[in-house]
């Protein structure tokens, strides 16, 4: 029940008709899209894809690395990835309607043969040993219980001396959350551990810290832009949490500036062993 829980949260459905919709309200030419004009709607993270790019810029990407994006959403990230750092990229995502997404508006910006996305768990990922020289995901373990399954699958399917590169959502002091937040309506899909936790964790997988910075200043900063800005565009991640997204993003805001929360970006290796 808890994945169907975590997928049922995830769904929206008509989707793509309104992203579509959006678009076209916001002048953009359907048939000359770009990575860019999707950005407001696929980079469904904080900061955005400024997040992306730096998170990008740290992992020293290289022209056709293979990389899984775990957790991808409506593709965005791996859109940029394949775009601009030239990685071939397959995105897994739990929630079928955002794969279908995902896939269509790849086709629409003309990355269909570098973008691959497949619906699955993270925790059984349908992928070889060392099949990637990269695993990336964001915002996609706070609705993961098994936190060990879940990292040792990325650590898994990395090649040896492969790179997990991460951008997450962590505990901060233990006290709970205000909720509704962007992936939970209330703390029974939210499973969040603590920061020194998660680092113990990956060190006992093999995984080495090649870079780890505390990225939660920085993303109250975001959050409270977003909520200064009182017009709605038309496109944007309101299309995905639904009319209670300023409440969602005002109890982000909240959790983080009580230390309730942190987030965290990282860049580890999978030790040659």
């Amino acid at each position: 029940m808890g994945v169907e829980n975590v997928s049922k949260h995830y769904a929206v459905g008509d989707l793509e008709r309104r992203i579509l919709a959006a678009l076209e309200a916001d002048g953009k030419d359907l048939d000359a899209l770009t990575v860019d004009d999707l950005a407001p709607v696929d980079e469904f993270h904080i900061r955005g894809r400024k997040a992306t790019e730096e998170l990008a810029s740290w992992a020293d990407l290289q022209d056709g690395q293979k990389l899984l994006d775990v957790g991808c959403g409506l593709g965005g990230t791996s859109r940029y990835l394949a775009s601009t750092c030239g990685c071939e990229v397959v995105g897994l995502d739990l929630t079928e309607e955002y794969c279908q997404i995902a896939e269509r508006l790849s086709a629409l910006v003309g990355l269909a043969e570098r973008t691959v996305f497949q619906q699955g768990s993270a925790l059984e990922m349908p992928f070889s040993d060392g099949s990637f020289d990269v695993v990336w995901t964001e915002h996609v373990q706070m609705n993961i219980e098994d936190k060990a399954g879940f990292y040792s699958e990325m650590g898994r399917v990395l090649k040896r001396n492969g790179r997990l590169v991460f951008h997450d959502i962590f505990a901060g002091d233990g006290e709970p959350l205000h909720f509704p937040v962007p992936w939970a309506g209330d703390g029974s899909i939210s499973h969040l551990i603590g920061v020194e936790e998660v680092q113990e964790l990956l060190a006992d997988l093999g995984l080495e810290s090649v870079r780890w910075e505390d990225r939660t200043k920085a993303s109250e900063a975001f959050f409270r832009a977003a909520l200064r800005v009182h017009e709605r565009p038309s496109l944007g991640l309101h299309l995905l949490m639904g009319e209670d997204a300023p409440k969602k993003f005002g109890n982000v805001l909240r959790n983080l500036e009580e230390g309730r929360l942190r987030v965290m970006a990282a860049v580890m290796r999978r030790a040659d062993s």
